[in-house]
């Protein structure tokens, strides 16, 4: 895999993890969603006019067609696993900017996930 290959996985993969925690921020704007007959439409206009949300669509957009150019580039067996950085990004994000908890356990899976992909990106 070459220099600009791995940049746009990587770049997708950023992009998603980006879009995961705009949505978030989005999310905790509004408060827990629950929908009902009455309050899907007030509900969907709602999280729909959210600017974090809007940003966050906006990142899985533009993830999605870096991603398209990657796997005209490399085989899927190769890219699809380094969508796992993803989890380790976000993961970093949430507690980084929500202060979500980040175990021990959590943390040898994170070192789990950059060592399978640092392999996959040897091979």
């Amino acid at each position: 895999m070459n220099l600009a290959t791995f940049s746009f996985i990587v770049t997708g993969v950023l992009l998603n993890a980006l879009a995961q925690l705009l949505l978030k921020a989005g999310t905790k704007a509004v408060g827990a969603i629950h929908l009902t007959m009455d309050n899907w439409f007030s509900i969907g206009l709602k999280v729909a006019t959210q600017l974090p949300i809007i940003g966050g669509l906006t990142c899985y957009v533009l993830s999605v067609v870096l991603w398209i150019i990657a796997l005209s580039r490399v085989d899927v067996s190769i890219a699809y696993p380094m969508l796992s950085l993803g989890y380790v990004v976000t993961a970093v994000g949430a507690w980084y900017f929500f202060g979500e908890a980040v175990s021990l356990q959590r943390m040898a899976a994170i070192v789990v996930i950059l060592v399978g992909v640092a392999l996959l990106a040897r091979s």
